[in-house]
């Protein structure tokens, strides 16, 4: 039993780990092709910002319900029992008011930031104003004193009271909303007093670096677009919270649909599980334990029923009462609880599925740059048994063999030369055809787009119009990416007849360009239409003021539009600097190879007893590349690791 209750920790502990030594292999990959000049600047610094990003790698666990079906109770039985007290507050009623990320950046001391809720009146997006520190309210927290630091957790659930205008100008308030707040009798509607916070704690399990995103309940998904455009999908894992006394509601669908469902279909690791909380509500000391356990299963099987979803993703348990258990010590109530099956889920399914992620961004990043410098290798151990074999060779030849066999290889470097300098058109060219795919990326353009459709959707008050503008950006965001799709295959055609061409005249060793994918950029687009497009046709847009659903949805999508856009950018930056690396790398090995060839034979014709002493400097080399051969080994193998059970 004692194995098992901390089964989530030991997988962030065993996926921390496997980080720390990638990094460590990548850091002495880095050195090595470093010494041996076989990196450019640029893709020397992609290997610097691939280590920071495995050393500064989150996990990001979201928890999304309505209100009141335990989300925080949740979070502090599965992360935080061993305080032995709930470090989040929980009572009865709302609970947790604003969107809350728990985490730990050692740069920063221990605290929680908080963003005023006024800050919605702007058009800023909270990544934005995650970049202006000035404008959050920061509370530093008391590690000495508990007590003291679960009063200051209380600011996530505060709330205060503004007049209607004022609720109606921050988007939190429409007449029109059939299940929206009501003004109090002094015509004051409740509003959260903060827009966002996120809580820097030093817990373990945050240094490993998991993130958990607390959201409130359906009104605050809705009026906080950035919540479902950025941070649900980018979650590897979403926890879909409901009450076993209750069901699946009618709202707990509607969040289901309109957020759970999409935000689990965008990361496409089906990161998301449904959490049916609050079991304890169904035991019954007048009832046998076959027929409540029934009782639960019943249940069970129907939230899969109505989510859609297969049973083995629905789990139940009593977040209360694993809680106690964990506390007390309990290990039956614990088991009772049913929430070891939730953390084994974690740490079975979603840490893989984040280092299966992690793993495919390092072969991503310099997949290829491994690729190269592993040909280059080979290319060395050949070209090095091929002297070798020339020089052992050259025992009891006559000088004029060895001047006639020097000849033939002179000429053979003047004729490679020559066809160097005919290589060096082929690379202007396709400096050409590259700079008009980065034209076609800049965000200089791409920014004349967005522009454009800001004005025609300010100049159009109405629902069709606010949709025609939405149609037009994604057309011309689709039309641009279509044009980078073809000219990329142009480019890429233009680099396999000049590596084909090498590899058939001078026997290069024959290696496949890089490939430049913009399917992940497209479909994150199209994600993007989809979410535009169910805005659109929600309650929201029709009860909510149209310059608020600009100011609020348009800015947080076309943001997130523009980042996609510099993503994709810089990776076709860095795959049009990469795609001729691997020829040019083995150019300049032939070409070195011809010029050693031409060495050894002048220094065997100046002095015919040399040949043992060219001998052996070869075989030290040898020996040394093999050691080469099994540092870029000994990556790979780190890269293609698995994790140990967790459980």
């Amino acid at each position: 039993m004692a194995m098992s209750i901390n089964s989530f920790s030991r997988g962030m502990a065993h996926y921390k780990k496997w980080r720390e030594e990638l990094s460590a292999a990548i850091s002495h990959y880095q050195a090595w092709v470093e010494q041996q000049n076989l990196v450019s600047g640029e893709e020397d610094l992609r290997i610097y910002e691939l280590i920071d990003s495995l050393k500064s790698d989150k996990l990001t666990i979201a928890l999304v319900a309505e209100f009141s079906r335990g989300k925080t109770e949740l979070i502090n039985a599965i992360f935080f029992a061993d305080y032995k007290q709930r470090l989040l507050p929980t009572e009865a009623g709302r609970t947790t008011m604003c969107p809350t990320e728990l985490q730990y950046d050692e740069k920063l001391p221990p605290c929680i930031r908080l963003l005023p809720i006024e800050t919605r009146k702007t058009s800023l997006t909270v990544g934005e104003y995650k970049r202006t520190p000035l404008h959050w309210t920061t509370l530093e927290l008391p590690l000495e004193d508990p007590r003291q630091m679960t009063e200051l957790f209380r600011e996530i659930v505060r709330t205060k009271e503004v007049d209607v205008n004022e609720a109606v100008e921050l988007g939190l308030y429409s007449p029109e909303a059939p299940d929206g707040a009501r003004p109090n009798e002094r015509n004051l509607i409740e509003v959260p007093t903060w827009r966002h916070a996120v809580i820097n704690y030093p817990h373990a399990l945050l240094k490993q670096g998991l993130v958990i995103l607390d959201t409130p309940g359906l009104n605050s998904l809705g009026t906080e677009p950035e919540l479902t455009i950025n941070m649900l999908p980018k979650a590897q894992a979403v926890l879909f919270v409901l009450a076993a006394d209750t069901g699946v509601t009618k709202s707990d669908l509607e969040v289901w649909n309109t957020y759970v469902r999409r935000a689990a279909e965008a990361n496409k690791q089906n990161g998301y599980v449904a959490v049916l909380n609050k079991i304890d509500t169904l035991w019954d000391e007048l009832r046998g334990d076959a027929d409540i356990a029934q009782s639960i299963n019943q249940q069970t099987q129907e939230t899969a029923r109505v989510l859609g979803i297969g049973r083995n993703m629905v789990f139940p348990v009593s977040a209360q009462k694993g809680l106690v258990g964990k506390i007390k010590a309990d290990h039956a109530l614990l088991e009772k609880s049913g929430l070891l099956a939730l953390e084994i889920k974690l740490s079975d399914d979603i840490i893989p599925s984040k280092q299966q992620l992690m793993r495919e961004k390092v072969i991503r990043e310099i997949g290829g740059m491994i690729e190269n410098t592993e040909a280059v290798v080979d290319a060395r151990l050949s070209a090095t048994d091929t002297q070798l074999n020339e020089i052992k060779q050259l025992g009891g030849k006559s000088l004029d063999v060895i001047q006639a066999m020097a000849t033939r290889l002179r000429q053979e470097k003047d004729a490679y030369d020559k066809k160097l300098e005919s290589f060096q058109a082929t690379r202007a060219v396709l400096n050409e055809q590259n700079h008009i795919m980065l034209e076609l990326l800049s965000i200089k353009s791409f920014d004349g787009l967005i522009n454009q459709t800001r004005r025609d959707m300010k100049g159009a008050w109405t629902t069709a119009g606010l949709r025609d503008g939405m149609a037009t950006f994604f057309k011309g965001a689709t039309e641009t990416m279509d044009k980078v799709n073809k000219q990329g295959h142009q480019i890429k055609g233009l680099v396999d007849a000049v590596y084909q061409k090498f590899h058939a005249e001078h026997g290069l060793s024959k290696i496949k360009p890089m490939n430049f994918s913009l399917d992940s950029y497209t479909i994150e687009l199209q994600r993007l239409y989809e979410e535009a497009e169910a805005y659109r046709k929600s309650m929201l847009m029709v009860v909510t003021e149209e310059h608020i659903l600009i100011s609020k949805f348009f800015i947080t999508l076309v943001s997130r539009a523009r980042e996609i856009f510099a993503a994709c950018n810089k990776d076709a930056t860095a795959w049009s600097k990469a795609i001729m690396t691997p020829v040019l790398a083995q150019i300049r090995e032939h070409k070195n190879l011809l010029e050693k060839r031409l060495d050894n034979l002048k220094k065997v014709q100046e002095n015919l007893s040399s040949m043992g002493e060219r001998v052996n400097e070869l075989e030290v080399a040898r020996e040394e590349l093999l050691k080469q051969q099994h540092v870029i080994q000994t990556m790979l193998q780190k890269i293609n690791q698995p994790l140990p059970a967790a459980a």
